[in-house]
């Protein structure tokens, strides 16, 4: 199990994922700009443990991803992807230090979302 969160705290989840993690580093506009990096995981396995009245949500483009952001410090943390819908993506860079051995970066050309989403699986 990992945790992680918000910067300022008011945030706060865990997930059950592997000490070895795999994850992606999309380019798309939003990603690049905040360095996002991509821990997709089914919501079965994701519990929001405090901070849902601390969370905005934003959405653009085609409206499917659902963005979370705290209300406070601005870190999105999770979010609703528009590649996996019914899944989770964790910022694998807000997961509390400890409980990661190892982590796995692939490249994703998010920027080119629509050529790219079938390399997804």
């Amino acid at each position: 199990m990992h945790r992680g969160g918000c910067h300022c705290g008011r945030v706060s989840f865990a997930i059950d994922a592997p000490a070895t993690i795999e994850v992606l580093d999309c380019n798309c506009s939003i990603c690049r700009m905040t360095g996002y990096l991509h821990l997709i995981v089914p919501q079965s396995q994701f519990r929001l443990l405090s901070g849902a009245e601390h969370l905005s949500e934003y959405r653009f483009g085609t409206g499917v991803a659902r963005h979370f952001y705290c209300r406070h410090c601005g870190i999105k943390s999770f979010y609703v992807p528009r590649s996996h819908p019914d899944q989770i993506s964790i910022h694998a860079r807000c997961l509390q230090p400890g409980t990661v051995v190892a982590m796995q970066i692939t490249a994703f050309d998010g920027a080119d979302w629509e050529r790219a989403r079938s390399d997804l699986g």
